[in-house]
C-alpha cells in the first residue's frame, strides 16, 4: 500500500509543476533540428491529413506547426490509448505547466512545443482549452445538445485552429472566428466518421437529446451499435452542420498571409472530403469508416492552390464579419490578446482538475485494495 504523496509546488491556476525527477530542460529559443525531425515523424505517422496539408505551408509556419501538432497528437494519444485516462490528463497538465514556467520536460515534443510557445508568445488559455476537452474525454462526458458538442469541439479542435493563427501572426478577431469555425467543422466531421468506432470503445458523442427524440437508449446503442435510419439521420445532421461551418470558414482564409492560404484551404478540403465520403456511404459510419486515398488528397492540394490564388482577385466575403459561435468566443478573445473576464474559466479549470485528481486517487485506492487482497 502506498503512502500519501507529498504536496507538489504549484504554478499558475494552482497547477502543480513538473516533479524534479522528470529532469526538466531549459526552454530553448528555437526548435532544435532533432526535435523538429521527431515532430515531423510523429505527424507523418499519426495525422495523415495534417501532414498532407502542411506541405503547402511556408517553413516559417510549418516548423512551429509541426511542434504544435506533435504535442497535440501526444496529448490526444495519451488519453485515447491509456486505460488510466485521468492520470494521463493530469500528467499532460503538469507538462504544460512546466512549459509555461520555462522548464519543459526533457523530451523532444516538450522542448519543441516550449520553443514554439516562447517564439510566438502563445496565450496559455489556448492549449489549456485543449486539455480541458481531453479532461472531458477522461471523464466520459456526454453532450446533451449540439451546443454542448460545439463547446467540446471548440476545445479539442478550434483551440488548435486559434493557435495556428497565432503562428501565422494573425490576431484579427474576424479571422480567428473563422478559424474556429473550421476547427468545429473538422471535429464534427471526425465525430460523424467515427460513430461506430467510438461506440465499440464505449464512447458516445451524438447529442443525447437527439437520441431521446428518436427513442434510442444510449446504453443499448453502445451495447449493440447498428446503423439504423435514426442514427444515420443524426450522422447526416452532423455532416450538414460541418458543411455550413466549412463554408463560413472560407471567408477567413483571405485574411491570412498569402503564403499560408493554400495550406489552410487544403485542411478545409481534405476534411470536407472525409465528410463527403460519409455522405456517399449513406451516413453509415458504423458498418465502415470513411477514408480518403492519396490520389484524392493530391487533388485537394491542387484545388487548394487554385483557390488560394483566387483570393487575390476576389472581394472579401461578408461572412468574414459573422459573429463567432458563442462556444468559441473565449478562444477568439484569448488569441486576439483581449482581456476578457477569465476568472470564471480559471475557477472551472481548477475544479475540473481537482475532480480528476479525486478520480485518480480513488483508482489508486482501489488498486491498493486489490493488491492487499491478492
Amino acid at each position: 500500500m502506498t503512502g500519501a504523496a507529498a504536496p507538489r509546488p504549484t504554478g499558475p491556476l494552482g497547477v502543480p509543476t513538473l516533479a524534479p525527477s522528470a529532469a526538466p530542460a531549459a526552454r530553448p529559443r528555437t526548435i532544435a533540428p532533432e526535435d523538429l525531425a521527431y515532430c515531423a515523424d510523429a505527424i507523418r505517422h499519426g495525422s495523415l491529413s495534417f501532414h498532407a496539408a502542411s506541405r503547402l505551408l511556408p517553413h516559417s509556419v510549418r516548423d512551429p506547426a509541426l511542434a504544435l501538432y506533435a504535442f497535440c497528437r501526444l496529448a490526444d494519444d495519451a488519453v485515447d490509448l491509456q486505460d488510466e485516462k485521468a492520470a494521463a490528463v493530469l500528467s499532460l497538465r503538469d507538462r504544460l505547466d512546466a512549459v509555461y514556467v520555462g522548464r519543459p520536460r526533457n523530451a523532444a515534443p516538450d522542448r519543441a512545443f516550449a520553443a514554439m510557445v516562447e517564439a510566438h508568445d502563445m496565450p496559455r488559455a489556448l492549449p489549456e482549452a485543449l486539455l480541458e476537452g481531453l479532461a472531458w474525454d477522461a471523464m466520459d462526458r456526454r453532450y446533451a445538445n449540439i451546443s454542448e458538442l460545439r463547446a467540446y469541439s471548440a476545445r479539442v479542435a478550434s483551440a488548435v485552429g486559434a493557435m495556428m493563427c497565432v503562428l501565422m501572426g494573425v490576431r484579427d478577431a474576424q479571422a480567428l472566428a473563422r478559424a474556429c469555425d473550421l476547427g468545429v467543422a473538422m471535429q464534427l466531421t471526425n465525430i460523424a466518421r467515427d460513430v461506430g468506432e467510438d461506440a465499440r470503445e464505449g464512447r458516445l458523442y451524438l447529442p443525447t437529446d437527439w437520441l431521446e427524440e428518436a427513442g434510442i437508449d444510449p446504453a443499448r446503442f453502445l451495447a449493440d451499435p447498428l446503423p439504423s435510419r435514426a442514427i444515420r439521420s443524426m450522422v447526416g445532421r452532423l455532416v450538414r452542420e460541418a458543411d455550413t461551418l466549412y463554408a463560413r470558414s472560407e471567408a477567413g482564409v483571405a485574411a491570412l498571409p498569402l503564403a499560408c492560404r493554400p495550406g489552410i484551404f487544403a485542411a478545409r478540403y481534405i476534411y470536407a472530403g472525409i465528410a463527403g465520403r460519409v455522405r456517399r456511404a449513406g451516413h453509415d459510419s458504423i458498418g465502415s469508416r470513411a477514408r480518403t486515398g492519396t490520389a484524392a488528397k493530391l487533388g485537394w492540394l491542387a484545388l487548394s492552390a487554385g483557390r488560394a490564388a483566387g483570393t487575390l482577385v476576389m472581394p472579401r466575403s461578408p461572412l468574414l464579419y459573422a459573429r463567432p459561435l458563442p462556444e468559441v468566443a473565449f478562444l477568439v478573445e484569448a488569441a486576439a490578446g483581449k482581456a476578457p473576464a477569465q476568472s470564471g474559466r480559471a475557477e472551472a479549470l481548477v475544479a475540473l482538475f481537482a475532480q480528476l485528481e479525486r478520480r485518480d486517487r480513488r483508482r489508486d485506492t482501489l488498486n491498493d485494495g486489490r493488491q492487499w487482497a491478492s
